[in-house]
């Protein structure tokens, strides 16, 4: 089996984590799981020699940019500053290596060169949701989705923030080399085996903004009585308000709806139930006031990504064996 060879392209300050995670799953030969090593992989930056990362980390860099067009993989780890211009010899260098047949990948804000390439244009990609709104502003053409883990689209590849790099890492050594390698690597490296890519971000739902209007004990009540089958009626009564009144002071509070407020603290009592209990998906539909398993199953696979099942094998190590339909 070749080895394969990925490039990995730095500039100075980007941050630490983004940079050390292709370090750890690419860089470190474990010849117990796979003797050879699987990849060939190198370090590049614009000047080779000594190039100083995040939080005063220092990396030997021993290639040069234009090393990218002749690697199979590319990565570029997140952005010293998104709001910046991103450097054109890197931008230049990431485009070529796609011309001559390199997949490219972005590891969080990493997306930015790859969109100032213009090798997301016309595709669908992801990024750190608090990047999300200024990547779609500044790249138009960009399909930008904030809700992911990661999205897979053939020679190009995009992350969302931190750990979800390691999911989109892990995807590729899966791609490269099948399920054993990846799953063998996964528990070395102690993270769970396989998240989907369509796997939400997990971005909790606040419960008020500082301007609240005055709702934050009414948003702490109806939290803890999320089992209840609460209304808009409900609630304005609570607020000693009118429903209408209630529905333009919530959306001014939490930026949604009463009802879609709801349903995300639905959606995350299930999330904190499948991963610290093993009760049946019907006992974790009551107790998170989502009525019956189907509604539960239906709810949290849209706004999550994955269905409960998967959700549970995943995160709760105390999970009982899946079931048909899981």
């Amino acid at each position: 089996m070749a080895a394969r060879t990925v490039a990995l392209a730095v500039t100075e300050d980007v941050p630490i984590f983004e940079a050390a995670i292709p370090c750890e799953v690419f860089g470190r030969a474990r010849p117990d799981l796979a003797d050879p090593w699987l990849y060939d992989f190198r370090i590049c930056a614009a000047e080779p020699g000594r190039t100083t990362l995040g939080a005063g980390f220092v990396a030997g860099t021993t290639h040069g940019l234009d090393r990218l067009a002749d690697a199979d993989t590319v990565i570029v780890p997140a952005c010293a500053d998104v709001h910046d211009a991103q450097p054109p010899d890197l931008v230049e260098a990431v485009r070529a290596a796609h011309r001559s047949g390199a997949r490219v990948v972005s590891l969080c804000s990493g997306a930015f060169v790859l969109a100032a390439a213009g090798l997301l244009d016309g595709r669908r990609a992801t990024v750190h949701w608090m990047y999300a709104d200024l990547l779609a502003k500044r790249f138009p053409k960009v399909t930008v989705d904030p809700g992911v883990l990661y999205v897979d689209d053939g020679d190009v590849l995009t992350s969302a923030g931190t750990a979800a790099g390691i999911d989109l890492c892990l995807h590729l050594v899966r791609l490269d080399f099948g399920a054993r390698i990846a799953n063998l690597l996964a528990r070395r490296l102690v993270v769970p085996p396989h998240r989907a890519g369509g796997q939400a971000q997990y971005v909790e739902t606040p419960l008020a903004r500082q301007d609240d209007d005055g709702l934050a004990p009414l948003l702490h009540w109806a939290a803890e009585h999320l089992d209840k089958p609460l209304t808009i009626a409900d609630l304005a009564r609570r607020q000693h308000v009118t429903p209408r009144t209630l529905i333009r002071r919530f959306h001014a509070a939490t930026g949604t709806s009463p009802l879609r407020w709801l349903l995300a603290q639905r959606v995350q009592r299930a999330r904190e139930l499948l991963e610290s209990t093993s009760e049946p998906l019907s006992r974790v539909a009551e107790r998170s006031g989502l009525g019956a398993e189907a509604n539960l199953r239906h709810h949290f696979t849209r706004l999550v990504g994955v269905s409960p099942g998967q959700y549970r094998r995943t995160f709760n190590r105390r999970s009982p064996s899946p079931r048909a339909g899981d």
